[in-house]
């Protein structure tokens, strides 16, 4: 009996220290839940993040940090860092799991410029410029909805978000949007 506890505890030790060992993959999902945050802020922050091929995941408040090819605790500690460092959260615990899945079949767009809130969002089947723009927040008081700049495959399109037909212009993929400034006549 005792014979088997000592199997079992060695194979359990080497199990932790496989899991310690593993390393995130570009391309892959992770589940981050932090811990010591204001409770308004926990739907946003604790999430499943996709890893980008190029090996980052956008955290909200602090932008992109590198993941991949780095451990579960490792990632957790640089997350903790930067939320202290930029005194954004004072006392973050941060978990980090690494998700075995296949690549994470998420899309987004990039909307940047003058809104509210730029970055990338969630690409769904149906999604239309003017709905990009709001769910970057709109364009802010300095940002102009006449001259909206679309990039796809590196070519660009202009449009007036005020007219009705270019709100439904239907995106794709990895599309670009550009809120750009308003002018002197405020277009």
């Amino acid at each position: 009996m005792k014979t088997i506890h000592l199997i079992l505890l060695g194979l359990l030790s080497l199990i932790g220290y496989a899991a310690g060992q593993t390393t995130i993959e570009a391309g892959r999902a992770i589940e981050i839940r932090i811990q010591g945050v204001p409770s308004e802020e926990m739907s946003r922050v604790n999430n499943t993040y996709p890893v980008s091929e190029g090996g980052y995941i956008r955290m909200p408040f602090i932008g992109n940090v590198r993941a991949a090819g780095m451990s579960p605790n490792a990632l957790a500690n640089s997350i903790e860092s930067r939320y202290r460092a930029a005194k954004i959260y004072t006392d973050p615990t941060v978990q980090v799991f690494a998700s075995s899945d296949e690549t994470v079949a998420e899309y987004t767009v990039t909307v940047g410029g003058y809104v509210r809130s730029p970055g990338q969002k969630r690409y769904t089947r149906g999604l239309n410029l003017y709905d990009a723009i709001q769910a970057a927040g709109g364009a802010n008081e300095f940002g102009s909805l006449y001259r909206v700049k679309l990039i796809r495959d590196g070519n660009l399109r202009q449009y007036n978000v005020k007219e009705t037909e270019a709100k439904g212009v239907l995106l794709k993929p990895n599309d670009t949007i550009e809120v750009p400034q308003k002018n002197l006549f405020g277009r």
